[in-house]
């Protein structure tokens, strides 16, 4: 019966430990307000341990016994996650470093699951420190996307507005919403730029109205 708590004991601290390295990593991606946060990588952290555990104490009686059984299909099941946060939108591609976030995360996870508690740390370390490190380093670097949503009750009007950003706005689309046409224009700013700028800049084109822009 000791042992038995024992081993309850070392299972929960496992699975704890998958819990906080999860949180870790997820804890970066909100602030970053990326699409997979602290609780999906905690989830992903906790269910790739359970995993783990479930592959090395749950079948140990069956007859063909094969621990790494269950732990394998993490891996390929991860991609699911994955590419479902993977966005593909105006030809360009979003969510490639959250979705190598949350798989990486899983293998965290298995790794706390199986108890390889200093591996499975500092390689939750590595991760903070490389996501940390790029977004620094390539924060003043080249350029970044911004999407704005104009409208003006003239169509000519809004299509010589968007005419005079020139090639900052790379495209656009238009639509008709009762008395005002809606043009969701694309505008490529330097990295630096503050959205407060581009929007105060936007705000003073002639009879257009600036709805929104992320």
């Amino acid at each position: 019966m000791d042992n038995v708590k024992i081993m309850t004991g070392e299972l929960i601290l496992r699975l704890l430990i998958a819990g906080v390295l999860g949180a870790a990593i997820g804890f970066e991606r909100e602030i970053r307000a990326k699409g997979a946060g602290i609780r999906t990588h905690v989830l992903v952290a906790l269910g790739s341990a359970l995993f783990m555990i479930i592959s090395q104490y749950g079948f140990a009686g069956a007859e063909r016994f094969d621990a790494a059984r269950v732990a394998a299909q993490v891996v390929s099941g991860i991609g699911f996650i994955g590419a479902g946060i993977i966005i593909f939108q105006k030809n360009r591609v979003s969510g490639l470093t959250t979705a190598a976030g949350l798989w990486v995360t899983a293998s965290i996870g298995l790794g706390a699951g199986c108890g390889l508690y200093a591996v499975s740390a500092v390689c939750t370390v590595f991760v903070m420190a490389i996501l940390e490190a790029m977004h620094f380093i390539t924060i003043g670097l080249g350029d970044k996307y911004v999407t704005a949503v104009l409208s003006s009750t003239d169509q000519h009007v809004l299509s010589e507005a968007i005419r005079s950003m020139g090639k900052k706005a790379e495209r656009f689309s238009l639509t008709r919403a009762d008395d005002r046409i809606r043009a969701e224009v694309t505008i490529r700013v330097p990295a630096k730029t503050f959205l407060g700028d581009v929007a105060d800049e936007l705000s003073a084109l002639p009879d257009v109205q600036l709805e929104s822009l992320e």
